[in-house]
């Protein structure tokens, strides 16, 4: 054999005995992961209140590219959301190109010729985080490569990237168990060197909240949101659900949200053609549930309404507060709803929903109405004057407890208010 046959026999013996042991390795990582301590596994202090942020997807879907995203992050910072509270730019599926010889994921070249790193750099230098999208199973639900088998590949791919936020989806997950396969994810994020936020999606389907506390940051609890205020999209294999659908399935689920543990609802339609009084509802709602607040819309293009909705402070500040309890339906009659929250400063959170597709009478008699909360342990008496009441929509509106409030709320819309006690 001559020595350049030899060299490219060694060559070859080295790259498959190299190969072999990257997988022995993944699969004894895998096994660590499965059988390591709970509270190990994923990046403490990430999340303490809920993500917000930006992602491609509701708007884009796989319309995505390097111009897009630098953008994006232009709009986020110009616009005042990035001060708002806004910090992730998240691209969700199809910004893959493929795997190279070693089986490193690379970007689309043509979407993305500047490659990651770059472009994460050109958002960290705007003040902002940087996210991406990849799935548990071979493919991605666009059919791009998945991370099954390349976990920990991956994961120190994105750290190396300097990514901050990975999204994993669950499509062609064929014979995984939910948990195991976002187990072995959240280590290998763990053991990538980066403090990266996990947001798990599997759709809600093995009860994530029962588990996924010490595996990620968040969870989808449901389907994916369709744009509409009041409906189910019907797909045979899988539905899409519209807000209201998608805040009754939080019905059950707030005692298991809290400080870097979120119920995630998924992203925001708000600026995607829903009525303004439909994404201020669904905005609210999403405040009152303690959800992740993702923007789903162009943020080049919105326009002064979507703004408002999206950079409203006082509602922000209900989505963010330290306390991290979600509200829940105190009560519910003729399509009116009312939710309360507590709040870190002892503040309660009203919110009076219309589900209606009518304006409709609703009536707070606070001589009559005392709140307790089972979770937080937390309860009010709003007999008399003792409370102040601000409007989080319109902020001059004020008022004290000390008369009932009747009001006639649109359709489909509603009313929050923030009570304070009263000086003494």
């Amino acid at each position: 054999m001559s020595l350049d046959g030899m060299k490219q026999r060694l060559g070859r013996e080295w790259f498959g005995w190299h190969r072999a042991m990257l997988s022995l390795m993944a699969a004894l990582m895998t096994t660590m992961a499965l059988h390591a301590p709970a509270h190990a596994q994923k990046a403490e202090g990430l999340a303490l209140t809920p993500q917000m942020g930006w992602n491609s997807w509701n708007k884009f879907a796989c319309d995505v590219n390097e111009q897009l995203i630098r953008e994006t992050a232009d709009a986020m910072v110009s616009s005042g959301l990035r001060d708002a509270g806004y910090q992730y730019i998240n691209i969700d599926d199809c910004w893959q190109g493929t795997r190279d010889a070693q089986g490193f994921m690379r970007p689309d070249p043509v979407r993305f010729p500047g490659g990651m790193k770059a472009l994460a750099d050109y958002v960290h230098a705007r003040g902002l985080k940087f996210g991406l999208y990849s799935d548990a199973g071979w493919k991605t639900c666009g059919e791009r490569p998945g991370s099954r088998g390349y976990e920990f590949q991956d994961a120190r791919t994105y750290a190396e990237w300097g990514v901050d936020y990975l999204k994993y989806d669950w499509c062609f997950t064929d014979g995984l168990k939910a948990e195991g396969a976002y187990l072995t994810m959240s280590e290998a994020l763990r053991q990538s060197g980066r403090p990266i936020l996990f947001s798990l999606c599997e759709w809600g389907n093995s009860k994530p909240w029962e588990w996924a506390s010490k595996v990620g940051h968040s969870w989808r609890t449901t389907g994916d949101i369709f744009n509409c205020f009041d409906c189910i999209e019907d797909h045979g294999d899988w539905k899409a659900f519209g807000v209201l659908q998608i805040m009754d399935m939080q019905a059950h689920l707030r005692a298991y949200a809290g400080p870097g543990r979120w119920n995630d609802a998924d992203m925001l339609e708000v600026g995607n053609g829903m009525p303004a009084h439909q994404a201020r509802a669904h905005f609210s709602i999403w405040a009152m549930l303690a959800s992740p607040l993702i923007a789903g819309n162009d943020l080049r293009r919105m326009d002064a309404e979507t703004l408002s909705i999206l950079g409203h402070r006082p509602v922000i500040a209900v989505n963010q507060d330290a306390l991290g309890v979600p509200g829940w339906r105190h009560t519910a009659e003729d399509g009116v709803e009312q939710w309360w929250r507590p709040m870190a400063n002892g503040d309660w959170v009203v919110m009076l929903l219309n589900r209606n597709k009518q304006p409709h009478a609703a009536r707070l008699d606070w001589a009559k109405l005392a709140v307790t909360d089972s979770v937080s342990g937390r309860s009010a008496d709003f007999t008399g004057a003792g409370y102040r009441w601000q409007n989080l929509w319109q902020p001059a509106q004020r008022g004290t407890t000390a008369q009932p409030l009747s009001v006639n709320l649109p359709a489909q819309d509603v009313l929050m208010l923030r009570l304070a006690r009263a000086p003494r």
